[in-house]
């Protein structure tokens, strides 16, 4: 369920901790803690609040965005799935899609077309059905990417959600091709 102020103060109550502090401090854990596996749980939880619109101005001034992305490019594939996790899950909205776009986020998500692990690729596909837009549907749309979105499309006893996701970008982005 999404949340709204009046859901979240009777959420928090009178001596909860407001979400932009929480969100702060979970932030702060992530940065300050060499153990992986901690990063992997604080930044599962992050992309877990990323789904819901309530948070995505936090989102933003927390720089959360630009914490998914970096994740992107770690060897951990936990880190790299709950990254693109975050992204997939704020990029319905067009502010956050921006973001991710301006930084460089389209190759990073590309790439996790090609992940062994099912959630990531989940997670790509759904992210490129946000970001790609005129601006910059030149550099989603390249002929390798489009070829294996379209093998994706085809693959329903593999994964019906390569399938489905797949043939939605396919509907929205190459209609008219």
């Amino acid at each position: 369920m999404f949340t709204n102020d009046q859901r979240q103060q009777e959420r928090t109550g009178k001596y909860g901790t407001p979400r932009l502090q929480y969100l702060q401090e979970l932030v702060i854990q992530f940065q300050n803690t060499n153990d992986d596996e901690t990063k992997e749980k604080i930044l599962a939880n992050l992309a877990n609040f990323a789904y819901d619109p309530y948070n995505y101005n936090f989102l933003r001034q927390l720089n959360v965005l630009e914490l998914f992305l970096d994740c992107m490019s770690e060897p951990s594939e936990k880190l790299v799935e709950f990254g693109v996790g975050g992204i997939c899950n704020s990029c319905a909205d067009p502010a956050n899609a921006a973001i991710v776009t301006q930084c460089g986020g389209i190759p990073l998500i590309i790439q996790c077309l090609s992940s062994p692990v099912r959630n990531t690729v989940n997670s790509a596909l759904g992210a490129l059905y946000y970001v790609c837009n005129e601006s910059n549907k030149d550099e989603v749309l390249k002929p390798e990417v489009v070829d294996l979105i379209k093998r994706y499309s085809v693959a329903e006893e593999v994964s019906l959600s390569f399938s489905n996701l797949a043939k939605a970008f396919l509907d929205k982005h190459l209609s008219g091709n």
